[in-house]
């Protein structure tokens, strides 16, 4: 039975996702302050962690910090508002699986568990190897920006040199360094991504280089290095700004001269690896600020090239569109054909601070709650609506429609009440513990929207 720590300061709610969760197989315990949740997860071993990011005594992020440095492979999911929605994207940068909007929709936070669940249950999680062929579904584009960034790809792929791939987060860096690895000679050799970003100051040398049994106190067997895993073929190493200065010293000795020492031995090891790296940090401003050293970065930079942000490949979108909707349909078995009219319009609007990882979440939540063939607005989380502008004044240019925030609220509402009822086989007394309201408020909320 998999364990699940919830740490989450509104006891109604935790009380919901602790019933919701048992209910489905899990064991879980709650936590409503960030450090009982801390003393909690020291006790005893979790396979996954909800983490509100509002909390009373600490903030979200900074429990997110201390989980991942006691253990870098626990998946943490975030629970926060959408209008955390650019906090929730930094939280990804810093180590968290994922992250959910509030109000949680049940089969949303139950699919994102399982996700969580299987990714836990991987052999490694900082880097994992795999052949080329393991990613062939990367989207190419029609914009300039990508077409521009896949003529870079073609060049620099057939070569040797380091590649340094800089963009925002959740742009698709790694799927980038995976395609130049696909396109290199040597395709048919190993593909290890290191998440630098995820590595304990500690545990970065022990993680890249590997260490002998007995290096340090929880080094109870050999470890192989990722470098070594990596022979032959490609190693990325994903948010690289992030390693510490002495681990950057080892790295650039390792890339100068082919050679790798584990951690606690005297024994080197040659290695053959072509290194891509990935940041959304400036690294000339990190190096200007003696964060990062200037003869590892010119090491690193023998070829740069952006990832582009999706607000800058709009033309691009109703490609993304389509790949994720298939992607989505067949990891949950729906079959949705598309996206309405209003559905689109709100997309090419939207500047997604997330990128395509946000793209992609909020296509595949709206595959889960649609029931018919298309995509309409109530699949949508409702706070995107107030990014609608009209986007052309030209004349005779067809405006985008305004919605009314309030009434596409309440028709959200309405739709989470009639499936809950569903649910609840339409015992009010139940429905109204799970939506956390009285039953005289859901007695009211089914006159007003004329719900039976």
């Amino acid at each position: 039975m998999a364990a699940i720590l919830v740490i989450e300061d509104d006891l109604t709610f935790s009380r919901i996702l602790e019933g919701f969760l048992v209910k489905h197989g899990y064991s879980v315990e709650t936590s409503h302050r960030g450090k009982d949740g801390l003393k909690a997860f020291a006790a005893r071993t979790f396979d996954v962690v909800l983490l509100d990011y509002r909390l009373p005594d600490s903030n979200g992020l900074d429990i997110l910090f201390e989980i991942k440095k006691a253990s870098q492979h626990t998946p943490v999911v975030i629970m926060t508002g959408f209008s955390d929605i650019r906090t929730a994207v930094k939280a990804i940068k810093d180590g968290a699986h994922e992250y959910i909007t509030k109000p949680v929709n049940p089969e949303e936070l139950l699919m994102i568990v399982k996700q969580a669940l299987k990714k836990e249950k991987k052999p490694a999680v900082a880097g994992t190897a795999g052949a080329a062929s393991d990613t062939n579904d990367f989207v190419e584009g029609k914009s300039q920006a990508s077409r521009q960034l896949h003529e870079y790809i073609r060049l620099v792929a057939p070569t040797d040199m380091s590649v340094i791939i800089e963009g925002e987060s959740g742009t698709g860096k790694e799927n980038v360094a995976r395609t130049i690895h696909r396109k290199s000679q040597r395709a048919k050799q190993p593909f290890v991504a290191v998440d630098c970003g995820a590595l304990s100051k500690e545990l970065a040398a022990s993680e890249l280089f590997g260490h002998v049994k007995g290096a340090f106190t929880s080094a109870v067997m050999d470890k192989t290095g990722q470098f070594e895993a990596a022979h032959g073929g490609t190693l990325f190493l994903d948010e690289v700004g992030n390693l510490s200065y002495e681990v950057q010293v080892k790295l650039l000795r390792a890339i100068q001269e082919r050679i790798v020492t584990p951690v606690g031995s005297n024994r080197e090891i040659r290695v053959d690896v072509r290194i891509i790296t990935a940041t959304n940090d400036d690294l000339t401003e990190s190096v200007r600020n003696s964060h990062f050293r200037e003869d590892l970065y010119h090491r690193l930079n023998e070829f740069k090239m952006k990832v582009p942000a999706l607000r800058e490949r709009n033309a691009d979108l109703d490609e993304f569109l389509d790949f994720f909707r298939g992607a989505a349909n067949q990891e949950l078995g729906r079959n949705v054909t598309g996206f309405d009219d209003e559905v689109l319009r709100i997309f090419h609007l939207y500047d997604w601070p997330g990128n395509l990882r946000e793209l992609k979440n909020v296509v595949k939540r709206a595959v889960l709650l649609t029931t018919g063939n298309t995509v309409d607005i109530t699949a949508l989380p409702v706070e995107m609506m107030s990014a609608i502008k009209n986007p052309s004044t030209s004349p005779g240019a067809q405006a985008a429609p305004v919605y009314d925030l309030k009434v596409l609220q309440e028709v959200q509402e309405r739709e989470m009440i009639v499936k809950t009822l569903q649910e609840a086989r339409y015992n009010k007394s139940k429905a109204a513990r799970i939506l956390n309201i009285d039953r005289k408020t859901l007695y009211l909320k089914m006159e007003k929207y004329g719900i039976e």
